[in-house]
């Protein structure tokens, strides 16, 4: 695609879509300070009711174009032995002994914001060393397999953390089956594209005491419609469909909701339409923004697409869980990142030159109760959860 005309056509779009959501939020102003609170948060658009029916229907249809997933039905240990439903990302760990791959395609975003431009496709001299941020990820432990995963004291083996994390998840089950199962994810990188968001919707924070004075912000909810109505239909030609999950790489630059101050969400997973379509905005993070955790490089990813994987429509439901993680109150649908928002496993070397970071993940087990399921017979990949979660009130 010509790159003039794409960019054209994406400042068309925002200013489109600036419209669309007008009156919704306050107009930000160009630049502001940072707030002094960046904790680190996440979210999630689940399909919308009549949407879930409809792709109900598909599951049974034969040859239909949508997203390979498998079904599960498990009654609560606690909640008077609820039985609750779901499905998750590839095929059936419990029946299935070979490997399943699904295409996810990386669209890289050079956002421009009030003559500010945060573009991963450059070296980042600033913050990261000179590495060019697009190339650390695409040779991170969420692409390729190089790293062998040890998840409470089990090799699960030499591969992606995605993978790893679901068979640590569901190991009782992979070990009974001679542990080959694997659920592969298959990146395709798309060119990058650049992206001017509407002044009325977006800002550049200015931090202090950062490796960079300038960090980028876009609302959330208009960020959601120029993805919806405008991004993904154009990808179609490449390739991104309802089979596969499109993710949106924004470096150095968060999402906030309707409000800069209201800062920062480093990510989200959605699914929309029939058959639904899958999409994520994800942060590639090396300034350190957030404040009391870690988003760093791929941590921000790692939460968004493990929750894809184990809830790819938003609403797989289960007990009520809350007042930890991220979550100040109740919540009740299956977000394995949530639990554990800001807890990281070890630094994960590159031959000295990088450290990657991945964030912890509650296992299926911690939401529905003993027995564990998962590796090391714990509640999470990195044992910090030792037991199932409790009634939340």
């Amino acid at each position: 695609m010509n790159r003039k005309r794409t960019e054209f056509s994406l400042m068309f779009v925002a200013s489109l879509a600036a419209a669309m959501v007008a009156g919704s939020a306050p107009k930000a102003v160009g630049q502001e300070d940072a707030p002094a609170d960046r904790t680190l948060k996440f979210d999630v658009m689940p399909l919308s009711d009549p949407d879930t029916l409809a792709n109900r229907a598909l599951v049974e249809t034969p040859g239909s174009l949508k997203l390979r997933t498998w079904t599960y039905s498990i009654k609560s240990t606690g909640s008077a032995g609820t039985t609750y439903g779901g499905v998750m990302v590839g095929n059936d760990p419990f029946t299935t002994k070979g490997t399943t791959t699904t295409t996810v395609y990386v669209v890289p975003l050079i956002v421009e914001i009030n003559s500010q431009k945060f573009d991963p496709t450059v070296p980042d001299k600033a913050c990261y060393g000179g590495v060019t941020p697009l190339n650390a990820l695409k040779i991170s432990p969420m692409v390729l397999g190089w790293n062998d995963f040890k998840l409470n004291g089990v090799d699960v083996g030499a591969t992606q953390y995605s993978d790893a994390f679901q068979r640590a998840n569901f190991w009782e089950a992979v070990k009974a089956n001679g542990g080959t199962y694997h659920n592969l994810l298959n990146y395709v990188f798309l060119p990058a594209e650049t992206f001017t968001p509407d002044p009325a919707s977006s800002v550049v924070y200015q931090p202090k005491g950062l490796c960079t004075p300038v960090y980028g912000g876009i609302e959330k909810g208009y960020f959601d419609v120029v993805a919806k109505l405008f991004l993904i239909p154009s990808l179609a030609s490449k390739g991104v469909n309802p089979s596969n999950l499109v993710t949106f790489m924004l470096y150095n630059t968060t999402l906030y909701d309707t409000i800069p101050r209201h800062c920062c969400i480093g990510g989200y997973h959605g699914a929309y339409g029939t058959p639904a379509q899958t999409y994520s905005p994800f942060q590639y993070d090396t300034a350190g923004f957030f404040t009391g955790t870690s988003g760093l490089d791929v941590s921000i990813m790692s939460h968004e697409i493990n929750e894809w994987q184990d809830d790819p429509f938003g609403n797989n439901l289960v007990p009520a869980w809350g007042h930890i993680g991220q979550d100040s109150s109740c919540q009740g649908n299956l977000e394995v990142g949530d639990p554990l928002t800001g807890t990281a496993l070890k630094p994960i070397p590159f031959f000295g030159s990088l450290n990657y970071h991945v964030q912890e993940l509650a296992y299926f087990s911690w939401f529905f109760g003993a027995p564990s399921l998962g590796s090391g017979g714990l509640y999470s990949d990195n044992g910090t959860f030792k037991s199932p979660q409790g009634a939340c009130t």
